[in-house]
């Protein structure tokens, strides 16, 4: 049985697509729609990083399994990052005020902002969110898993619950330098003032500060790409809340949070950093390489059942670590080596995720957790990211056991919809 089992999935793995609504765990329906963002008006070298209030998303009490993005032309072709580069995305809820006029849902200032369980949650908020590795990286919530969205018991009286996105692009197309236009390079921009009309320090050399909306990445003389409207095209799978999903709580990490190091209550997660070129001594070591570290205290515990990191171009991967020093996640970027979207050279396509077995991984209430990234420093980056992802279910009375379900990304299990059919 077990062979009959094994060359099924090897069969329907490489014939069939995923169905796009199927049977669950304990028979509850799989949901899934696509949607599109408002459009991005690029033109070569142009900047877009807007917030979009009232998005399109599933409605009710929910348990979203999945969130997928991509960055995509009116014809719904994917658009690669050697064109436009997509240096974040993030996706969160909100409270709005209910029937608010369309006007009025567009001011964020309007709304309470829903935010994740920490520990960076003033400054990474987020329910979702990745970068140039948004093709090839899951985001799928093991069975029996779910984060909660919807649930009405928790809007405030006289608000319901909506979504926003803020999706931050580049237009590369004829830049003079690839890598200082994605990289945020201030002299590429031409930029000594903020979105805020701040001064910018002459020690920031690039960054968040320098490629704000709007801005406008040196192109080469002469090149004309045209304007073009490009979405952010993305696909939620979901289940209707039921009993048998067990709610997770999202962590964000951030290797800049110096918290716990300064003694200060307040997180103090600044989100990028700068890595700087490493020294001749180094090089003719073969050691150019950028770690970075840092210690956070893990507000509630549980078992981990997702991890995954987000780095920028350089990144060679990212591990978080428990207060004993035991791994309890690393994920390691890949890199594209063509042209085509999705496997664009020199830019981090995908990066790796955890899927502990249930149970398997478990963390404590206050437990000090080590975040590290590391970076090639065979060249200087500027405005590169350390952050780590966790999904984390509090302990459950009695432990949910594993199971035969829908999330294939972990090898401990097996999708109910060949199962079913067993």
């Amino acid at each position: 049985m077990a062979v009959s089992v094994v060359l099924l999935i090897s069969l329907l793995s490489a014939i069939a697509p995923l169905p796009s609504e199927a049977l669950n765990v304990r028979g509850h329906l799989l949901k899934s729609k696509t949607f599109r963002s408002p459009p991005m008006l690029l033109a070569p070298g142009s900047v877009s990083n807007k917030y979009y209030a009232d998005v399109d998303f599933p409605r009710g009490h929910l348990a979203i399994k999945s969130f997928y993005a991509e960055v995509v032309d009116e014809d719904g072709i994917p658009i690669p990052l050697h064109e436009t580069y997509l240096h974040h995305w993030v996706a969160e809820p909100y409270y709005a005020l209910k029937n608010s006029h369309s006007a009025d849902s567009q001011n964020l200032s309007k709304g309470v902002l829903e935010r994740n369980d920490g520990v960076c949650k003033t400054t990474l908020g987020q329910y979702f969110g990745l970068g140039s590795e948004t093709r090839h990286t899951a985001t799928w919530v093991p069975d029996p898993y779910g984060i909660e969205t919807g649930n009405p018991e928790k809007a405030p009286e006289g608000y319901e619950e909506k979504w926003m996105l803020n999706i931050h692009a580049i237009d590369t197309r004829g830049v003079l330098d690839k890598p200082g236009c994605t990289e945020c390079k201030c002299d590429f921009y031409n930029v000594t003032i903020d979105e805020y009309g701040r001064t910018i320090s002459k020690n920031y050399t690039g960054g968040l500060l320098c490629c704000y909306d709007q801005t406008q990445c040196q192109v080469k003389e002469g090149f004309n790409g045209g304007v073009r409207k490009l979405f952010l095209q993305y696909k939620v799978t979901w289940l209707d809340w039921n009993d048998a999903v067990v709610p997770v709580k999202i962590y964000i990490f951030d290797v800049t949070d110096t918290a716990l190091l300064d003694g200060i209550p307040e997180h103090s997660c600044k989100v990028e950093y700068q890595v700087e070129e490493c020294s001749a001594v180094n090089r003719a070591n073969n050691e150019c390489i950028h770690v970075k570290t840092v210690r956070a205290v893990l507000p509630r515990g549980g078992d981990i059942v997702y991890g995954v990191a987000h780095q920028h171009s350089g990144g060679i991967g990212s591990s978080l670590h428990g207060q004993d020093g035991r791994l309890l996640c690393e994920s390691l970027p890949t890199y594209g080596t063509g042209q085509e979207a999705g496997n664009e050279a020199n830019y981090i396509v995908g990066m790796s995720t955890c899927y502990p077995k249930p149970g398997s991984i478990k963390v404590s209430d206050g437990e000090v957790l080590t975040v590290v990234s590391n970076y090639s420093n065979d060249r200087q980056h500027t405005g590169v990211m350390g952050l780590f992802y966790i999904l984390v279910a509090e302990p459950q009375q009695p432990a949910p056991a594993p199971s035969l379900c829908f999330s294939f990304p972990a090898k401990w299990c097996l999708p109910t919809w060949i199962s079913s059919n067993m």
